[in-house]
This record gives structure tokens, sequence and C-alpha cells, in this order.
């Protein structure tokens, strides 16, 4: 496991949180609530939150919106992971990246297995980069949310965690754009 090199300054990024539902609205939006909670005490900061409908324009539109924001660093979103038909959230994501983080995925899995056993299955979370932003798909519910922060997220988003994690990297997700 890693491990939290104290000499190094801790590094807030700016987490935008986006809840898909058809049905929740701000009040009950409890996955997103759990997921501000946990990356404010963190230390993070909240650079934007909303919802919009498990449709996968919508949600590519305010992925891509946010990507383009230079007050934005990462994108969580929560819902529309699963296998139904109304869940897209996976393919509008899948429509933006650069790349795709496929060990994000395996790893959710992992974590999820050790709490629901087989039904982590049905999880098609998944995570990727864009425009030098990171992007992850959450299921909808709040334990998932705090198994993919508790477990993951809160380590490759800390600046100090060992031997790597995402915030060292981020001046390098567009090198490719500064080539002659």
């Amino acid at each position: 496991m890693g491990r939290i090199d104290e000499t190094k300054d801790f590094i807030p990024v700016r987490v935008a949180v986006l809840t898909v539902s058809d049905t929740r609205t701000a009040a009950e939006d409890r996955s997103g609530d759990t997921l501000v909670e946990r990356l404010t005490a963190a230390g993070h900061v909240l650079a934007a939150r909303g919802i919009v409908r498990d449709e996968r324009a919508e949600i590519a539109a305010r992925l891509r919106a946010w990507i383009a924001d230079p007050e934005v660093d990462v994108i969580l979103t929560t819902g529309g992971t699963g296998l139904t038909g109304r869940d897209v959230t996976v393919e509008a994501h899948r429509d933006v990246y650069e790349k795709e983080i496929e060990a994000f995925g395996t790893v959710f899995t992992i974590v999820s297995m050790q709490k629901i056993g087989t039904s982590a299955v049905q999880s098609r979370a998944c995570g990727g980069v864009a425009g030098g932003t990171y992007l992850f798909a959450l299921p909808g519910s709040p334990g998932a949310c705090r198994d993919a922060w508790d477990e993951i997220l809160v380590w490759q988003l800390d600046y100090r965690h060992r031997p790597c994690n995402f915030v060292e990297i981020f001046p390098r997700l567009e090198e490719h754009k500064r080539r002659k």
C-alpha cells in the first residue's frame, strides 16, 4: 500500500460533482452530498455541483463544459453506471475521454467485492482523462461513493501519496499539445 509523505505540502484540487438521475432533486441527493462532504473534509475545493437527467447527450455536454472550465480539475459523477436501459453515464464519459483509466474500474470492483460480494459485477464504474481533467463515473449509492472516495480517490487525489498519485502528473496530462 502507499503512504503519505508528510514532507510534501498538500495541494487541494478543484472538484465538480454531477449527479445523474431522472428523479433526484438537490434535497434528495445523498450520493452527491457524500462526495461533497468527503472531498471538502480532505481539503479539496468544490468547484461546481449539478444534477442532470439520464440522457447521454446532456451528461456529455455537462462534462465537456466542466472540462473546458479552468476552475475544474476533477469531475466526479454519481449515478447511471448500472445495466438498465437508462444507465448511460459510462457511455457519456467515454464520449469525452481522451484516455480511459482502465484500472480505476478494476480497483473499484475489487473494493466493492469486499463490501457487496459478487453484486459488484453490476457496476460499470470508470475513469478517464480529457482536456487535462480527470473524470470518474461512480455508482449512484452513497455507499459506493464512500467506497470509491475512501479507498481510491482520497489517496490518488493527494499529492503526498506515494509511490504515485494523479495530482503529480496534472502538468503532463496535456504535454502532447506542446509538441512541435
